[in-house]
């Protein structure tokens, strides 16, 4: 996360700010700045993710495998975590608000145009437009809060941001889920990305425009790749933190392919169930909403090795689960799966930034680099496993990561146990806070 470089003057859309230049409780500015961030959230998340539950209509109208069907998901993470890392990189240089606003608007723009794509390269290659066009909202968005938002308010700013952000992963699969059933996956998706221009335009007449940060020119490629060796070099000598940048992929690369495939196994007997009821079973994403906090409060009482152990154990017990073929407790499975993941994702995403040595931002960045790869590489390997297994093959594929992960975590929290100070966060810190995905 960046730390503003010189103060801006305002410009004409600014809102109104305190004597600090910070936005504060209370302030319309605040207010507007929130929902602006609240809106960019929704938009990113859902666009991203609302090709989830349409891949088994992927498969009949393209006449593709579930494994080719699931690169309509694993082509945009992949370019998406790029994308993250070199805006990343660059953000010094990058008006805050422009470069969040074209981010929303092409990648809305884009989604809508996959909704008339002619056959399935076209869609592939649409997505992965999307993909490389939605990289401007996650790397920039938490940085410009840290900025304009005063530190005592800026938790309470950050935490609606990753609401938003959640919101639109459960409603982007909810909302396709329910269209496609009724007319189809064109008009699902095309609803959705018209939902996405008109978030992009709300998020642009409510953001107050920069007034702590300034555009840093004239660095140059050998200063920015100083920075980046240097911070790699750091981050990558450090065993905990590689540790930690691994966890993130595994969990949203098992967390990603069984939410592409568990819709398969609820259209086949012995469930058969429609893809409206297969939309709303997306809505134990909003588990992951209570778990972040709840186990984000558990990390400050017990060491964050402990939980990260205790949420990742706790996955694959809901995994497991799964291979029921009673459905209340495979929907069990699901919940106690989710409640778990995104357990795990807060407090491992939490801890990069205390463990990391200098370099903050460019370790979230390696982290949401890993965390996308993961969803890319394990989401779309599961298809493999499908076709072999069917589900069985999938859940014994994304068993496999947690138990890696799990491994990777009992070693963290064995090899930090000595040191409270590593495990439990600084009360009072300032500016700090969580890297979280969709």
């Amino acid at each position: 996360m960046s730390t503003p470089s010189a103060s801006s003057s305002p410009e004409p859309d600014a809102a109104p700010a305190s004597a600090s230049g910070y936005l504060t409780r209370g302030m319309p500015g605040l207010r507007r700045a929130q929902w602006a961030l609240f809106a960019a959230g929704f938009s990113t998340f859902s666009l991203l993710y609302c090709v989830q539950p349409l891949m088994p209509l992927f498969t009949s109208a393209f006449n593709v495998s579930p494994a080719q069907s699931s690169l309509a998901l694993s082509l945009c993470t992949g370019l998406l975590a790029i994308a993250i890392f070199f805006v990343g990189l660059f953000s010094q240089a990058l008006p805050r608000k422009r470069i969040m606003a074209l981010s929303l608007f092409a990648s809305a723009v884009l989604g809508t145009i996959a909704a008339v794509a002619p056959d399935w390269h076209s869609l592939l290659a649409l997505r992965a437009l999307q993909g490389v066009a939605m990289g401007g909202v996650p790397a920039v968005a938490m940085a410009y809060l840290a900025e304009e938002v005063e530190p005592g308010t800026l938790g309470f700013a950050m935490g609606l941001y990753i609401s938003g952000s959640a919101f639109g992963g459960l409603s982007g699969r909810v909302i396709t889920g329910l269209v496609s059933d009724h007319f189809g996956w064109r008009a699902a998706m095309g609803t959705l990305g018209l939902l996405g221009i008109l978030a992009a335009v709300a998020f642009m007449w409510l953001l107050p425009a920069s007034r702590r940060f300034a555009p840093r020119r004239g660095q140059g490629w050998s200063g920015v790749l100083g920075d980046v060796r240097a911070g790699a070099g750091a981050h990558l000598k450090n065993g905990p933190l590689c540790g930690l940048f691994a966890m993130g992929g595994l969990l949203m690369g098992a967390f990603v392919a069984v939410y592409n495939y568990v819709g398969f196994r609820l259209l086949l007997p012995p469930f058969s169930l429609s893809q409206t009821f297969i939309g709303f079973i997306f809505l134990v994403y909003l588990v992951g909403i209570f778990a972040s906090t709840y186990f984000g409060r558990l990390a400050d009482r017990h060491g964050r090795g402990m939980m990260l152990s205790a949420s990742t154990g706790l996955a694959l017990a809901g995994l497991l689960l799964t291979l029921s073929d009673a459905l209340p407790i495979l929907i069990a499975g699901i919940v106690v799966f989710t409640f778990g993941f995104f357990a795990a994702h807060a407090v491992a995403s939490g801890w990069v930034g205390q463990m990391a040595r200098g370099y903050k931002a460019l370790a979230a960045s390696l982290y949401l680099l890993v965390y996308y790869v993961g969803s890319s590489v394990l989401g779309s390997l599961g298809g493999h496993f499908w076709t072999v297994g069917q589900w069985q093959g999938v859940a014994a594929m994304a068993g496999g990561s947690l138990a890696l992960a799990l491994v990777i975590s009992t070693g963290l929290a064995w090899r930090t146990s000595g040191s409270r100070r590593a495990q439990a966060p600084v009360a009072h810190a300032r500016g700090n806070t969580a890297v979280r995905g969709g």
